[in-house]
C-alpha cells in the first residue's frame, strides 16, 4: 500500500492534495444537501411523473389568439421599459455615490495633502448604504413599492433602481480604484482640481468597463423584472400569473416562448453594446 502510494505521488505529486479536498469537499456538501432536503429519487416517482406531463402537456398547444398576442406584446413592451428605466435610474443613483465612495482620489493614494480621516468618515457611510441597498432583494424591494404606489410596472422601476443602485455602485467604485492613477496624480501635481483629474485621468480609462457591466445588469434587470411580476409589479410576470391562477397552459406557453426571445434579444442587444464600447 505504501509503494502504490508513493507511485501515485511521484507520478502526480498533487494527486494526494487534490482527493483530500475532494472528500472534504463531499463531506461539507453532504449536509447541506440534507438541510435543503433534496431527494434527486423524488424526480423519478411515478405519481410525480405522472403529475409533471399532465402539467406540461396543459402547455399545448401556445395560445395565439390576436386578443392574447396583444395583451402579451404590451406586457413585454411593459418589460423592457421597466428593466431600462430601472437600470438608468440605478446608474443615475450609483454613478456619484461610487464617486464619493471610491478611495481613486483619495489624499493617501494619489496625492499629498491632509484630511485623510475626513475623506474615510464621509466614504465608509456611503458604502455601508450601498450594501444595504443590494442586501435586500429586488424582489423585496418591489413587494414593498408595491404597496406603495400600487399595481403596475412604476413598484418594478423602483425596486429594481434601489436594488441595482447597490450593485452598480459597488462595482463601480472597484472599477475606478482598480484603474491606472497615474494620469490623475499628474493632473493634481500639476495643480489641477480632484473633479479634473477623476474626468481626464481615471473616467476615460473606466469607461468601457462601466459600460460593460451597465449593460449585462441591464439583461440582468430584464429577467428581474419578469420575477417581480408576480407580485403585481406588471409585465410578463403578472400576466403568467394571472395565466397560471386559471389554469391556462396555452398562455402560458406562448408566454414562456415570448420570455425566451426577450432574453435572447437582450443577450445579442448587450453583446452589440460591449463590442461597441470595448
Amino acid at each position: 500500500m505504501t509503494a502504490t502510494r508513493a507511485s501515485l505521488a511521484s507520478r502526480d505529486p498533487a494527486l494526494l492534495p487534490r482527493l483530500a479536498i475532494t472528500v472534504v469537499a463531499l463531506l461539507l456538501l453532504w449536509p447541506g444537501l440534507e438541510l435543503a432536503e433534496f431527494d434527486p429519487a423524488a424526480l423519478f416517482d411515478s405519481r410525480g411523473l405522472a403529475t409533471l406531463g399532465s402539467f406540461v402537456g396543459s402547455f399545448l398547444p401556445p395560445d395565439l389568439s390576436p386578443a392574447f398576442l396583444r395583451l402579451v406584446a404590451e406586457a413585454t413592451l411593459q418589460t423592457l421599459a421597466m428593466a431600462t428605466a430601472g437600470v438608468f435610474l440605478a446608474a443615475v443613483l450609483a454613478f456619484p455615490a461610487a464617486l464619493v465612495a471610491s478611495r481613486a482620489l483619495s489624499i493617501s493614494r494619489i496625492g499629498p495633502g491632509r484630511g485623510y480621516w475626513l475623506g474615510e468618515a464621509v466614504r465608509l457611510p456611503v458604502r455601508w448604504l450601498l450594501i444595504l441597498l443590494r442586501s435586500i432583494p429586488e424582489i423585496v424591494w418591489a413587494l414593498l413599492f408595491v404597496r406603495a404606489v400600487g399595481l403596475g410596472p412604476a413598484a418594478g422601476v423602483l425596486a429594481i433602481a434601489i436594488n441595482y443602485a447597490g450593485m452598480l455602485g459597488k462595482v463601480y467604485f472597484e472599477i475606478f480604484e482598480s484603474g491606472d492613477t497615474r494620469p490623475a496624480r499628474a493632473i493634481l501635481e500639476a495643480g489641477g482640481g480632484r473633479l479634473a483629474a477623476f474626468g481626464y485621468g481615471i473616467f476615460p480609462v473606466a469607461l468601457p468597463e462601466l459600460m460593460s457591466y451597465s449593460v449585462y445588469r441591464w439583461e440582468c434587470a430584464v429577467r428581474a423584472s419578469v420575477v417581480m411580476g408576480f407580485v403585481g409589479a406588471g409585465g410578463l410576470g403578472q400576466q403568467m400569473d394571472l395565466s397560471m391562477k386559471v389554469l391556462a397552459g396555452g398562455e402560458v406557453a406562448t408566454i414562456l416562448v415570448v420570455f425566451f426571445l426577450l432574453v435572447l434579444l437582450a443577450d445579442a442587444v448587450s453583446a452589440v453594446l460591449r463590442r461597441a464600447v470595448a
